[in-house]
């Protein structure tokens, strides 16, 4: 008797340094409750003027944004010839665009959009000029009074066959119009873009009604204020949805008002401090970090769920609730403080990609984790001693109505009295299904596409894709070629430079809408028979600046050809851009003095997006074994490390096969997905193994703690999974495609967690127990 008095003494002092006893800051809320809580009132304070610091970011480069001498090249062409950036393209389709009526109304509204406050130039095939005649200026194809009768349909030959219009600016059908309309660059920031747009969108409204031609608007500018609108909007819904979905589940499960503000309030008070933290370091928000207020309630949230479920049971034991909250924080808080640890773990190891955003991304998840940790030991006892009251009548209330609670111990009770019968035999066919799965997630292909990053339930996504079929792209693909130092621009070397880069991009299959000074230079020499050097800076240099700032560089040094491709997934864009890398090689061993560069964001993406997103993915799979060996060494267990690992990997496995099946592939936000909520999902497993290293007794057999653990810690970690998939669930919502893969995905994984933890995690641990140290006779 006195050797196992002994025994479970240095039990119970072993179970506190799970966590080294970080788990104790709680205490001081049971301490100083009134210091704690004026210090959280102050913090909550300086969080609501954080918060409103928070920007938002809505470059559609922001997933790229890196150090790599690709992204600072295409920063550089940015810069020099900043067209793309301030681009909204009008899109006019109907099969009544050639009629006469037609033509006059679009030219009134080519007129009257470049009358909107905030533009700065347009293009349309109102542009085009006749071909010159006798030195003098050109007249416009379309003239001021347009013909009627066979003069009309002369003219309609002409727009049709004009090789600056056919392909580019319209359709070879003639049912679809492309008008670009370039902005100021200080209009795209801030509050004007959307004033801006509404005008544009007002105008086409206006000018084409009774054509039945429709006018939709894409392009970067456009695209932007979707992402801004979308992000606006998702943070009211996730807020709002979130936290309704955590009371609820609450006031369900514990019945009173008190323990559902205990439960919910800490996490709630977590998004308000994280928010606030991430607005004061000057955080933007974007796609990715919109989602931070759901993953820190989904953080904070189940370890305040699992600490507030200990504390009522002991309350119901007829503990004080003093006693019972240091006792929750004891007891509870060592796992509390691993499962902080681990979703830590997950955040840091964003840190490895190439992104800029991810990393920021990661970074941000950090500090809310640990604002999350420290929030929820310290307010979740003191919320406790100051709501909780009547002590005695709340255990007997309890013990008479506490039907769900019961009926969650019986099914967990259930659950691992099957699982720890034959523990050898399950752990067998979890380790095959493992492995099956396992194999089919190896074929995941990475897959990226920029419409993804952007809302697909408003105009821009459609437009971008009328442009893609009619008119060979919407995405623009660029290749810039700087001079050597003292090199002129109207040289015979660089003109050839130009005219043979320029050919290449245009023969190059999948590359439409090439435009550069060649194609000024082709049209005066076919049409005007002119092909002086003199006549070409002539016609350059009455062209609008805007319009010659497309292609030529302030100083003269760089040109661009610009062209387009589909918005299509990066595999497909990659093979060209490789090709025309290939075919300008020639170019540039012949003139060596010329830096010749393919860029664009969609060269970037078909680039870098395959070997980032399989960079994330080995992460993944390192992430996983480091996260088990941390687990271990918290334990003190090789034991403990080697059954953490097969209900890890599982929901990751099994997410995966089934991205695979539904064809989606490893996407930014399917693998960034699996590594968040691979963290959130060892929650389960973390406080299982607590509660049954606590459970544990000199004598007794393998299967004992394994069910007394679970049948105490089930119903929680049931709740606890299910809050964890409300809080994720909510981003199905938003109009982001990424966002809401992120979402289903997520949830998915969280719930699978569940599932391997009751059914694989308690059959492993229980035949490595057996093997270890069999059960005395």
């Amino acid at each position: 008797m006195q050797l196992h008095g002994h025994l479970g003494r240095l039990w119970l002092r072993r179970r506190h340094d799970l966590a080294l006893g970080i788990e104790r800051i709680g205490l001081v809320s049971l301490r100083f409750p009134a210091g704690v809580g004026i210090v959280a009132i102050i913090l909550a304070i300086a969080a609501g003027f954080g918060i409103s610091r928070i920007k938002i970011d809505d470059s559609l480069s922001q997933l790229f944004r890196s150090d790599t001498p690709q992204f600072k090249l295409y920063e550089r062409e940015t810069r020099l010839f900043p067209s793309s950036e301030f681009d909204v393209l009008i899109v006019v389709n109907g099969d009544t665009l050639l009629e006469r009526s037609s033509i006059a109304k679009l030219r009134d509204l080519v007129t009257d959009l470049q009358l909107i406050d905030g533009t700065r130039g347009i293009i349309s095939l109102f542009s085009a000029r006749q071909p010159p005649e006798d030195g003098q200026l050109p007249a416009p194809l379309v003239p001021e009074d347009i013909p009627s009768g066979a003069a009309y349909q002369q003219l309609v030959q002409r727009i049709t066959s004009n090789e600056i219009i056919r392909g580019k600016l319209l359709s070879n059908d003639g049912k679809l119009a492309l008008i670009v309309l370039a902005l100021d660059p200080d209009a795209v920031q801030g509050q004007r873009l959307s004033r801006i747009v509404h005008d544009i969108r007002q105008t086409a409204g206006t000018d084409l009604a009774g054509t039945g031609l429709k006018a939709s608007l894409t392009g970067v500018p456009v695209m932007q204020l979707e992402i801004r609108n979308a992000v606006e909007r998702d943070r009211v819904i996730y807020n709002a949805v979130g936290f309704a979905a955590g009371c609820l589940i609450a006031i369900l499960f514990f019945r009173r008002v008190s323990f559902m503000v205990v439960a919910a309030g800490p996490p709630l008070t977590a998004i308000l401090l994280g928010l606030g933290a991430l607005g004061w370091l000057d955080f933007r928000l974007n796609l990715f970090l919109n989602i931070m207020t759901p993953l820190i309630m989904v953080i904070s949230f189940s370890d305040s769920m699992q600490l507030t479920f200990a504390a009522r049971d002991r309350l119901i034991d007829g503990e004080s609730r003093y006693k019972a909250f240091r006792h929750a924080l004891l007891v509870v808080g060592p796992a509390c403080v691993l499962t902080h640890g681990t979703a830590a773990l997950s955040f840091i190891a964003l840190q490895f990609s190439q992104s800029d955003l991810i990393r920021s991304f990661g970074e941000a998840g950090l500090i809310a984790t640990l604002i999350a940790l420290v929030t929820v030991l310290t307010l979740v006892p003191l919320l406790g001693i100051l709501l909780v009251r009547h002590e005695g009548k709340f255990a007997a209330d309890a013990r008479r109505t506490d039907r769900a609670v019961a009926f969650l111990r019986d099914a967990c009770g259930w659950i691992a009295g099957r699982m720890v019968r034959r523990p050898g035999i399950y752990s067998l066919i979890g380790l095959v299904v493992v492995l099956m799965f396992a194999a089919v997630y190896s074929q995941l292909q990475p897959r990226y596409r920029l419409a993804d990053q952007v809302p697909d339930r408003g105009q821009a996504v459609a437009a971008a894709g009328r442009l893609d079929s009619e008119l060979t792209g919407s995405s623009p693909i660029n290749i810039m070629i700087q001079f050597p130092k003292g090199a002129s621009l109207y040289s015979p070397q660089t003109l050839q430079v130009i005219a043979e880069v320029h050919g290449i991009m245009q023969n190059q299959p999948g590359i439409g809408n090439v435009w550069s000074l060649e194609t000024l230079r082709r049209w005066l020499a076919e049409k005007a028979g002119r092909t002086d050097v003199a006549t070409l800076k002539q016609y350059v240099d009455i062209l609008p600046q805007y319009l010659v700032r497309r292609f030529i560089s302030a100083n003269q040094d760089a040109v661009v050809i610009a062209g387009r491709v589909p918005d299509v997934d990066a595999s497909r864009i990659r093979p060209i851009v490789a090709a025309l890398d290939r075919a300008l090689a020639s170019v540039r061993s012949q003139h060596p003095g010329y830096t010749i560069s393919v860029t664009s964001l969609s060269a970037i993406a078909a680039r870098n997006s395959a070997g980032m997103i399989e960079k994330l993915n080995r992460g993944l799979t390192v992430e996983v074994v480091f996260v088990a060996a941390f687990i271990g060494l918290a334990f003190r267990s090789f034991l403990v490390m080697c059954a953490s690992v097969l209900p890890a990997i599982f929901p990751i496995v099994v997410s995966g096969s089934l991205l695979w099946a539904l064809g989606d592939g490893l996407q930014f936000a399917s693998v960034i997905a699996l590594t968040v909520s691979f963290g959130l999902g060892l929650s389960a497993t973390i406080h299982f193994l607590n509660r049954m290293r606590q459970e544990e007794r000199p004598g007794d057999s393998a299967t004992i703690s394994v069910q007394r653990a679970t049948i105490l810690v089930g119903p929680a970690l049931i709740l606890t999974s299910v809050v964890l998939s409300c809080g994720l669930i909510v981003t199905v919502f938003s109009n982001l495609p990424s966002l809401r893969l992120f979402g289903w995905l997520s949830t998915l994984a969280m719930m699978l967690a569940l599932v391997a933890d009751l059914t694989i995690l308690r059959p492993v641990i229980t035949f490595l127990r057996s093997i270890v140290r069999p059960a005395h006779p």
